[in-house]
């Protein structure tokens, strides 16, 4: 690095934005067309691997986009237990909303023995809109369906372009046929239905890979539904503008070779080009005399900060699984059972059947670090994943300390 002010410009973090975005301008351009829709036949998932930038985009750029054409936009992160039934379904819903309608108010007209009186005036917050639902008839669904409307029948008159519904980390949403729940389903189904009488809604989902095949198997016409946006890892161009733009102005600058260098260790990918450009210069904060990029260190805290956490959740086999996993040619891209079963045979660990990957295979998907794409192959949800089990495994070889295991 060459010497020019000296505040640390990189955030990394789930969902900080980063002082320059870079790469992402064909979505943002896609993103805005959606929005010029007069009749809302396309709703937007956003998905990728965690690392990929997903929430930034989101709440960065489509959320003052989506302002600045005249929609209102209302959401929050999608937990496990807003799916846990139908019911906390509509009530995360309904709160979201609210805090929009909460300023909204209508006039009930009322009289009684034939005296007329000065019509009621009700604010639309939590508990009005809570009490409109439960006094609809009907299913659960025909009571959300008719409380959005009533609420977009109100919104439309007072000149609203519409309402955009945007929910990160939605991989969690599922239905659970055993207990007769069907969140996911009544999700779909009204916001479908609302769409389709001219109730300008629109469904933005963020999450991991394995969302659209949950939509999909919840309602088929989920295809017809959505757009989907695939975030991946940056072009080389735009990883070295994420890493040079934020310097601009600074006391320290990257060299050519310190940028090709970050660029390779990140493989283009936006979290862990902010995290290895935030610990370099945090390093030469405290080392001003020395200019270069401890690359190994900055690998081990990466490791331990990013990765270690997840690694300590697996069994002793799972972890021998992924192992196999990470020695395949393509494991960064995706990998067969027939794959992991041929590459068992190659180790000296015990060797795997093809019954043993089928079974342990979903609990891996169910700790979120393995997914099922739609051509039958498997890939890891976790970027770089690999490489991490590479490094790891070198490390025990050499017999060096291993910081984080448990």
């Amino acid at each position: 690095m060459t010497e020019k002010s000296d505040i640390n410009p990189f955030s990394p973090g789930a969902g900080h934005p980063p002082p320059f975005l870079a790469g992402r301008e064909k979505e943002i351009e896609a993103f805005s067309k959606f929005l010029d829709q007069d009749r809302v036949m396309t709703n937007v998932i956003l998905t990728g691997l965690r690392g990929t930038g997903k929430t930034v985009l989101m709440d960065g750029k489509y959320k003052p986009e989506a302002q600045k054409k005249g929609w209102v936009w209302v959401g929050s992160d999608f937990s496990e237990s807003s799916f846990l039934s139908e019911q906390k379904l509509c009530t995360r819903l309904l709160t979201d909303l609210s805090v929009y309608t909460s300023s909204m108010e209508v006039e009930a007209d009322d009289s009684t023995f034939g005296f007329a009186r000065e019509p009621e005036r009700f604010s639309l917050d939590f508990n009005f809109l809570s009490q409109l639902f439960q006094a609809q008839p009907g299913l659960t669904v025909d009571k959300l369906k008719a409380t959005l409307k009533f609420v977009w029948d109100i919104a439309n008159d007072k000149g609203t372009r519409g309402i955009v519904f945007a929910y990160d980390e939605a991989q969690v949403v599922q239905d659970r046929e055993s207990k007769e729940e069907f969140p996911l389903a009544i999700l779909l189904e009204t916001f479908q239905s609302l769409q389709r009488i001219g109730c300008r809604y629109l469904l933005l989902l963020t999450g991991l890979p394995t969302l659209f095949p949950k939509l999909v198997e919840s309602r088929t016409y989920a295809e017809r539904m959505f757009a989907i946006q695939e975030l991946g890892r940056l072009e080389a161009e735009d990883s070295r503008k994420a890493i040079t733009v934020p310097t601009e102005g600074n006391r320290f600058t990257f060299t050519e070779f310190g940028v090709d260098q970050i660029v390779k260790t990140s493989d283009g990918y936006p979290y862990f080009i902010q995290f290895i450009c935030k610990q370099t210069f945090d390093h030469l904060k405290a080392n001003p005399k020395d200019l270069s990029i401890p690359i190994d260190s900055i690998i081990r805290q990466l490791d331990s900060d990013f990765f270690a956490g997840r690694w300590e959740t697996l069994t002793d086999r799972q972890r021998d699984l992924l192992y196999c996993v990470s020695q395949l040619p393509e494991s960064e891209e995706e990998f067969s059972i027939g794959e992991i079963v041929e590459i068992s045979k190659q180790s000296d660990i015990k060797k795997f059947t093809p019954g043993d990957v089928s079974q342990m295979l979903p609990r891996l998907i169910e700790k979120g670090l393995v997914y099922k794409n739609r051509l039958g192959k498997y890939c890891f949800s976790v970027p770089l994943f690999g490489r991490f089990i590479k490094r790891r495994i070198e490390r025990r070889k050499k017999d060096e300390p291993l910081l984080f295991e448990k």
